[in-house]
């Protein structure tokens, strides 16, 4: 499997879209290696956590999300989902999971419910070691189109979080204890 040419598939090479995603794959995916060789004795599959890393925002171009050059109809919440659906089509059910569950820290259908988010009711929580370092690997990096942000810290991935549930910032504050 070739990540970058799955991508291409579905970004035009030359957009800024592309460089946004290609990049920020990229940072995840070192920032992910480096996680997986902490938890080394777990034998996580660094080839899977690689090519995931970089596919888990696939589905970002199917998004209203301009700032990052996505002319899509769907609300960006829905990208883990949307990137679900691409990837199983692909053939690569696996990297689908990552796709639907690195959102937040994961979603359970509890909280779908609780914020009537626009997601099915089930929950997407990372289950597999793979998924949860590649969803704690992306905390850390965000996409905004204007460049290659600062790697965030610690207490500002909580903070933002914590917003959304206490849940959600203490599986990420266990995956510091588990990763950083």
């Amino acid at each position: 499997m070739d990540p970058v040419e799955i991508v291409s598939r579905f970004f035009p090479p030359q957009s800024r879209s592309y460089r946004i995603l290609i990049e920020h794959g990229r940072r995840v995916a070192g920032k992910a290696r480096t996680a997986a060789a902490r938890v080394a004795h777990l034998r996580p599959d660094l080839g899977f956590i690689q090519s995931a890393a970089m596919l888990h925002d696939i589905g970002i171009f199917l998004t209203r999300s301009p700032d990052l050059d996505c002319h899509g109809t769907e609300p960006y919440i829905r990208h883990g989902v949307l990137g679900r659906g691409i990837m199983d089509a692909l053939g690569y059910p696996r990297h689908g999971l990552v796709c639907e569950r690195h959102v937040g820290a994961g979603i359970s259908a509890a909280d779908i419910r609780r914020f009537n988010l626009p997601l099915p009711e089930r929950d997407m929580l990372p289950v597999s070691i793979e998924e949860e370092i590649v969803c704690y690997a992306d905390k850390f990096f965000s996409k905004n189109g204007g460049g290659a942000p600062p790697e965030k810290s610690v207490a500002e991935i909580a903070a933002n979080l914590s917003r959304y549930g206490a849940g959600q910032a203490d599986r990420f504050l266990r995956w510091v204890d588990l990763f950083g």
